[in-house]
C-alpha cells in the first residue's frame, strides 16, 4: 500500500512538472555570434536540424559524408554556414574539420553527433567485420570527434554535446543487434561525458527516436536475393529457406516501420537540445520511443521478452530445430 502511494505520489509529481514546463517553458539562447558543428548532413536529421539552426542565426558547420551533397546544401544554406566534407571514421578529415572551425571561433556552442548507419541482422547472420563497421560510425566516430572539439565546447560555459541515439539504445529487440549494440555503447558514453565534465557546464543531451520516416530505414531490409547472398552456407543450412525467407518478409512488413513518426518530431528536440538555456538530458521524440517502447524497457525481461516476440511473432521454426525434434 505504501509503495502504491508513493507511486501514485511521483506520477501526480512528474505530471504536474510538464504540465508547468508546457506553460512556462524556459527561454532559448540569442542564436548570435554562436557556432554549431553537425555531422551526417547529407539527408535526414542533420540535414533538417543544418536548415533550421541556419535560419535561427546560428553559424552552422554542416558535415557531409558525400563530397557531391555539399554544394546542394551550400544552396540552401546562409552566406554564414559552412558545408564541408567529414568522414567520421577517418581521423585526418575530423582534423581538418577542427581546423576550419578553430579559425573561425575559439567557443564551440553545441556538436550534434548525428552521423549514423544500420546494417547487419541476426547476430548469426552477421559477419563482425559487419559489427566493427556499424561500431565504428555509430560510437568510435562520435568519441573521436568528440574529443578533438572537447577544448572548444569548454572553453566557455553553457556549451552542449548532442548525441542522437535512439530507442535501439535502450531497448534491444532481435535481428538489431550491431546497431543496438552502437546505440548503448553511445549512451552510456554520453552519461559519463555529462557527468565528468559537470566542473566546465558542458551540457550533454541524448536523442532516443523510435523509427521515423528517413532515408535510414529504406535500407533496413534488402531485396531477397541480395539477402540471402549475403548469409554464409552454413547459415542457410542451419536456419533454412522457409524461416529466412519468412523472417525477411517478416521483416519487410514491421509493423513499426510501417507507421514510422515524422522526422520533424526530432529536428524539433534536436533544437530545443541546441537552443534552449536548459535543455534535457533526454529526449524520446514521437509516440514510439515515449509512450511503447520505452515502457516495455522498463519491463522484467521475463515480460518484455515475450511483448517483443509477440510484436514481431513469427510461427516459422529453424529448420535445424526442426531436425533435432525429428531426432
Amino acid at each position: 500500500m505504501a509503495m502504491c502511494f508513493i507511486i501514485g505520489i511521483a506520477v501526480v509529481l512528474y505530471i504536474g512538472y510538464r504540465i508547468y514546463q508546457h506553460f512556462f517553458p524556459t527561454p532559448d539562447i540569442d542564436a548570435r555570434g554562436k557556432y554549431v558543428l553537425i555531422s551526417g548532413c547529407d539527408t535526414g536529421f542533420g540535414h533538417g536540424l543544418a536548415i533550421e539552426l541556419d535560419k535561427q542565426g546560428f553559424n552552422v558547420f554542416a558535415g557531409v559524408y558525400l563530397q557531391d551533397n555539399i554544394i546542394s546544401l551550400q544552396n540552401q544554406l546562409s552566406s554564414k554556414a559552412t558545408v564541408f566534407q567529414l568522414d567520421i571514421t577517418n581521423q585526418d578529415d575530423i582534423d581538418a574539420a577542427f581546423e576550419l572551425v578553430n579559425q573561425k571561433t575559439k567557443f564551440l556552442h553545441a556538436l550534434v553527433n548525428n552521423a549514423g548507419i544500420s546494417a547487419g541482422y541476426m547476430i548469426d547472420w552477421t559477419s563482425v567485420d559487419t559489427m566493427r563497421k556499424v561500431m565504428d560510425v555509430n560510437h568510435f566516430g562520435h568519441v573521436a570527434v568528440t574529443k578533438k572539439f572537447l577544448p572548444l565546447l569548454i572553453a566557455k560555459r553553457g556549451s552542449r554535446v548532442v548525441n542522437i541515439c535512439s530507442a535501439a539504445g535502450y531497448l534491444a529487440a532481435a535481428g538489431m543487434s550491431s546497431y543496438s549494440a552502437s546505440k548503448y555503447a553511445l549512451e552510456s558514453f554520453s552519461d559519463c561525458l555529462r557527468r565528468e565534465m559537470f566542473h566546465w557546464g558542458l551540457k550533454v543531451s541524448i536523442i532516443e527516436p523510435g523509427y521515423m520516416r528517413t532515408p535510414i530505414i529504406e535500407g533496413l531490409v534488402k531485396p531477397y536475393p541480395q539477402f540471402l547472398t549475403s548469409l554464409p552456407n552454413d547459415v542457410q543450412e542451419r536456419w533454412g529457406e522457409e524461416y529466412l525467407k519468412g523472417w525477411h518478409t517478416k521483416m519487410g512488413q514491421n509493423p513499426l516501420r510501417k507507421i514510422a513518426d515524422d522526422p520533424l518530431k526530432v529536428v524539433r528536440a534536436l533544437q530545443h537540445a541546441v537552443m534552449n538555456t536548459v535543455p534535457h538530458i533526454r529526449y524520446r521524440p514521437g509516440w514510439q520511443s515515449s509512450l511503447m517502447l520505452f515502457p516495455i524497457s522498463m519491463l522484467p525481461a521475463w515480460i518484455a521478452d515475450p511483448l517483443l516476440r509477440k510484436l514481431f511473432k513469427s510461427t516459422l521454426v529453424p529448420a535445424s530445430i526442426r531436425n533435432q525434434l525429428k531426432d
